[in-house]
């Protein structure tokens, strides 16, 4: 079945880094879409970042410049490389596939979710 895991969470000092894994599988990362989102408390899911199968990036604004995503098909693995942490970006980031719509950051349109892991970006 389809799995997603994700890893690489932590606590960092504003202006700090991290990579965000999602090791996916059940299926063959090559032909999938994969998106990364994040929830901070009392707010609303949203899309950060997506990875086509075509190649093609998306991210929203907020985090462009900052934050790059990559996918290694080999290992099955999505990355979230995430440079110039601010306190607005504390949040759970979930990967997510299964994309059936035509907006890369509706939680909507995603069927499959990992657990998630905690980023927090504080002093």
């Amino acid at each position: 079945q389809v799995q997603l895991v994700e890893s690489g969470g932590g606590l960092v000092q504003p202006g700090g880094s991290l990579r965000l894994s999602c090791v996916t599988s059940g299926f063959t990362l090559d032909y999938y879409v994969i998106g990364w989102f994040r929830q901070a408390p009392g707010k609303e899911r949203e899309g950060v970042s997506c990875s086509g199968s075509d190649g093609r990036t998306y991210y929203i604004d907020s985090v462009k410049g900052r934050f790059t995503i990559s996918r290694d098909n080999a290992k099955n693995t999505v990355y979230l490389q995430m440079n110039s942490l601010k306190p607005e970006d504390t949040a759970v980031y979930y990967c997510a596939t299964g994309f059936r719509g035509n907006r890369w950051y509706a939680p909507t349109d995603y069927h499959y979710w990992g657990q998630g892991t905690q980023v927090i970006v504080s002093s």
